[in-house]
């Protein structure tokens, strides 16, 4: 059996760097996005059918999930990865979820238990701010 190689997708822009599908030959999508700002929010989207898994093997991030409540709002609750805090956050469909790094080159790597598809997009998007969050740090 010889070795062979898949080409991993990239993508830029003023938020992070992005190598997406590592793995072509899985059912689902692994990607990792390289942030070096502290200044961007990567928010707000989610999906109908897709499950993504959140690790951060460098740095740290704020994570806003924002769940739907039974009178149509959403509640916005905050979970922290990093790489002193070793754990994979699972977001089930449904939940609006984004992030924002609090160290500069800080790293996120996610598994997506589905491919994109470019044709039929699994993914609804709103602004940061939609739900009247603060993605600022608290001073305590």
């Amino acid at each position: 059996m010889k070795v062979s190689y898949t080409k991993v997708g990239f993508h830029e822009d003023d938020r992070a760097q992005r190598l997406f599908d590592i793995y072509e030959e899985t059912t689902g999508q692994v990607n990792i996005s390289y942030v070096n700002s502290t200044e961007h929010v990567v928010a707000w989207h989610k999906h109908d059918r897709q499950t993504d898994y959140w690790f951060c093997p460098k740095g740290s991030f704020k994570v806003g999930l924002a769940y739907p409540q039974q009178d149509g709002t959403y509640q916005v609750e905050w979970e922290y990865l990093s790489d002193k805090n070793l754990r994979t956050l699972k977001i089930t469909p449904g939940i609006y979820h984004g992030y924002k790094a609090l160290e500069p080159n800080s790293i996120m790597m996610y598994y997506l238990d589905e491919k994109y598809d470019l044709d039929h997009p699994d993914e609804e998007k709103v602004l940061p701010g939609h739900f009247g969050e603060n993605w600022g740090t608290e001073s305590k």
